[in-house]
């Protein structure tokens, strides 16, 4: 039989959409925030000499610059100030989420502070944003002005150039933080999602005149488009497939009654981890590779010990067996990192113990948290390798075409994620709407709740 919720699921409409006025509202409100990202995406950084920086952008587009640039919405290749996009931010909150696992101040405050704990981790995730906002930036000013792209070098250029890319990072981080509470949620993916779909079109039309003159065989656009269809449905399967654990609570006798004895199950998520590990990835590649990019642009005026970086340079591109190599690996060790931040068997095996659930066969306590663990870690092994696959199929596309277009795995992969979660949180809306409706009847026909002895 089916539950409460799974009915008022089932019954939800375009009438039902109508009516939530609230979640008409919150929609509205994250339109005009994603307007507002994109809109400073075509605000340039003052001082650059834009000819010049057009030039060193189109010779790296295809390589770290490219995917930098799909991230940011196109923000890159136009240097507006909000090239850095977000990605300080994330950055910041997994270090920090790993600090309040590993610190022990941290990790009272995360256990134990509650709310106010909460709030505090929140405000050094931001301290920390500034300080990697500043350095990225100013790593990005320095090469700028050794590549000759400053108008006017100098110490102002510098201070005006971080001062402008710290800040436009801060705003996205506020209005993330907006569209989380105000909004629909998931205001850091959204803000991410809104650069890669934005710039989405231009790569498929690229693509297309790459097939129209004759660079892209028929066959070979065809195997791509099959290759894109067949990644989503891979990634919709995987993202909701899950690992159910079989939960059982024993009877107990209340006064006269029987209480308990109910089962349940604990979902697994198979990738628990989320679209994050590639982020991460992706933001850790960026910051060197691109101050390598920039430094070893202009080889005649670098010293000669620095011979081997132009080499180097080439191997950290996209489609390269060490670019692939090294973003594998730092998929793998994030995918089982941030797992273990976001869930504890130990906490969680507590907490049954506690509620006097049990798994079947199972012993509660230290047993239960090593079989949790147990089955997480394998779990992960296969969410692991299907992030990596979904990442690295596109570099292998990108090796055997010759870095002819860019057309990256982490997009896609982020793209249907936050698809998916932002239809989970919109019908997670429209059902509380319709509980508040039901709510609301029950109490219009049958008045205020009875007291006992007949007293209203």
């Amino acid at each position: 039989m089916a539950s409460a919720a799974e009915q008022l699921a089932a019954n939800m409409n375009f009438g039902a959409f109508a009516k939530a006025t609230e979640l008409h509202k919150r929609l509205l409100f994250t339109l005009g925030a994603l307007i507002i990202c994109r809109l400073g995406t075509y605000i340039p950084v003052p001082g650059i000499d834009m000819a010049a920086f057009d030039r060193a952008f189109s010779g790296q587009s295809q390589g770290i610059l490219g995917m930098f640039n799909m991230f940011s919405g196109g923000a890159v290749e136009r240097m507006a100030v909000f090239a850095l996009n977000i990605m300080p931010y994330i950055s910041a909150s997994i270090i920090v989420q790993l600090m309040g696992s590993i610190y022990g101040p941290w990790e009272k405050l995360r256990k134990e502070g509650g709310e106010a704990g909460r709030k505090q981790l929140n405000q050094y995730t931001r301290y920390l944003t500034l300080v990697l906002a500043i350095v990225q930036s100013f790593s990005i000013a320095a090469g700028m002005q050794a590549s000759g792209l400053a108008l006017n070098p100098g110490p102002f250029f510098l201070i005006s150039t971080v001062t402008t890319l710290t800040g436009g990072t801060m705003f996205l981080m506020w209005l993330g933080e907006q569209i989380t509470a105000r909004g629909v949620g998931n205001g850091s993916s959204m803000i991410i999602f809104t650069g890669i779909v934005a710039v989405l079109p231009s790569t498929i039309a690229q693509l297309l005149a790459l097939a129209k003159e004759g660079q892209i065989a028929p066959l070979v656009l065809l195997l791509v488009v099959l290759v894109l269809i067949a990644t989503i449905v891979f990634i919709v399967f995987m993202e909701r497939a899950q690992r159910r654990l079989l939960v059982q609570y024993p009877k107990r006798q209340v006064g006269n009654r029987i209480m308990g004895g109910d089962t349940s199950f604990m979902p697994l998520k198979v990738n628990t981890a989320g679209v994050i590990p590639p982020i991460f990835a992706s933001s850790l590649l960026l910051l060197p590779t691109t101050i390598l990019q920039f430094a070893g642009s202009n080889p005649d005026a670098m010293p000669t010990w620095l011979g081997w970086l132009p080499s180097l340079t080439t191997q950290l591109t996209h489609g390269q067996p060490l670019f692939m190599a090294i973003y594998a690996a730092l998929i793998i060790f994030f995918c089982f990192l941030y797992t273990s931040l976001v869930f504890n068997p130990d906490e969680t095996a507590e907490n049954l113990r506690k509620y006097g659930g049990f798994l079947p066969g199972i012993r509660p306590g230290k047993r239960t948290a090593e079989y949790l663990d147990f089955v997480l870690t394998r779990i992960t092994v296969i969410g692991a390798a299907y992030i990596t696959i979904v990442c690295l199929l596109p570099e292998l596309l990108i090796s055997s075409l010759g870095n002819s277009f860019y057309f990256g795995g982490t997009s896609i992969l982020i793209v249907v994620s936050v698809t998916m979660d932002t239809v989970a949180q919109i019908q997670s809306h429209l059902l509380a709407h319709q509980y508040d409706g039901l709510i609301k009847k029950s109490k219009m026909k049958g008045g205020a709740p009875r007291l006992r002895g007949g007293a209203r």
